[in-house]
């Protein structure tokens, strides 16, 4: 599986005996291309990566395309954009981290690119988020793959809203609470007695 990361539909021929049993019909070449891009960056990840959240059963899409059922909304799911502001807020104090300018240049590249460069660059990106031990939604991922060409626009306005405002509810969070660690220490001073 881990050999169909960045190649086209033609070059992965050993995938399809695992991947087109959950193709939905019917399908795009641009659904069909982002089922084989997400299962290859899956199996690409190391197997202490891969966690219980990411084998649950909600949501998840059947063999042959059968998705659970429309009739109630969807929670919104976690963007690529919140996992690269995961990366970012959650990092310091781990072995690994990623700087918030480095979680934004690639996210800012990756919003920029076309269906085939979004599927060569993406990979490498998820991969290093997956290295720093966050966690990737790959059922909202897919939908944006196979959605890109369409709503590309959208897709990437979200990711970007979703990391700069979950960065800077996490940087005034530290903030506040920093200025409570000072109130504290600091004991305010009271009236003057006449």
């Amino acid at each position: 599986m881990r050999s169909g990361l960045r190649k086209d539909l033609d070059s992965v021929r050993r995938m399809h005996r695992l991947v087109a049993p959950w193709l939905p019909e019917p399908r795009s070449q641009d659904v069909e291309r982002a089922y084989y891009t997400i299962a290859a960056m899956i199996a690409a990840q190391p197997r202490s990566a891969l966690t219980a959240a990411e084998h649950s059963d909600d949501d998840q899409v059947q063999p042959g395309g059968q998705e659970p059922s429309r009739s109630t909304p969807r929670p919104r799911r976690a963007s690529l954009g919140t996992a690269f502001a995961m990366a970012v807020t959650e990092g310091p104090g781990r072995e690994k981290e990623m700087r918030a300018g480095t979680a934004e240049s690639r996210l800012n590249l990756l919003t920029r690119q076309s269906v085939k460069g979004l599927h060569r660059h993406l990979p490498a990106s998820v991969g290093y988020l997956r290295s720093l031990g966050v966690e990737v939604d790959w059922a909202q991922l897919l939908d944006d793959l196979g959605g890109w060409r369409a709503r590309s626009g959208r897709i990437s306005r979200t990711w970007l809203q979703d990391f700069y405002r979950l960065r800077d509810k996490a940087t005034a969070q530290q903030a506040d609470e920093a200025d409570e660690k000072e109130a504290v220490a600091t004991p305010a001073e009271s009236p003057a007695s006449p």
